[in-house]
């Protein structure tokens, strides 16, 4: 198979494979742009398991800074107080976030499983009606 003749923003080749003879991958073709397009939404809506916590890591870090910055004098209390009360807003809204993305895995595996018993009902009937 040859390879795509497109050349990267690093000025080196691309190293993906042609898919026709237009000498082009998938990411560089076209053709290809709307497919590309919808797949990253998707992308950027589920997000993968490693977003949440890498998320959940600089809020942890920015809450630290906070409370530090009012142990140290460096923010009074009041302000303190209510940054550290937005940060909670965003702890939950994140738990909310995770927990939708879950059970709509949840529900996709299930609606999954059903099609497929589904399937084995209707082709393991032999007898009868």
């Amino acid at each position: 198979m040859a390879g795509c003749t497109a050349i990267t923003r690093g000025g080196g080749r691309c190293k993906g494979t042609a898919i026709d003879s237009s000498g082009l991958c998938h990411a560089h073709h076209p053709d290809r742009a709307e497919q590309r397009r919808r797949a990253a939404s998707k992308g950027g809506i589920r997000g993968g398991r490693g977003r949440p916590l890498a998320d959940l890591a600089d809020l942890k870090r920015d809450v630290r800074k906070v409370i530090d910055d009012v142990l140290a004098d460096n923010i009074s209390q009041g302000p303190g107080a209510i940054a550290l009360q937005g940060y909670n807003i965003l702890l939950r809204a994140a738990k909310v976030e995770m927990d939708i993305r879950e059970q709509q895995e949840l529900i996709e595996r299930l609606e999954a499983l059903e099609a497929a018993q589904e399937r084995q009902k209707g082709g393991g009937r032999r007898w009868g009606a």
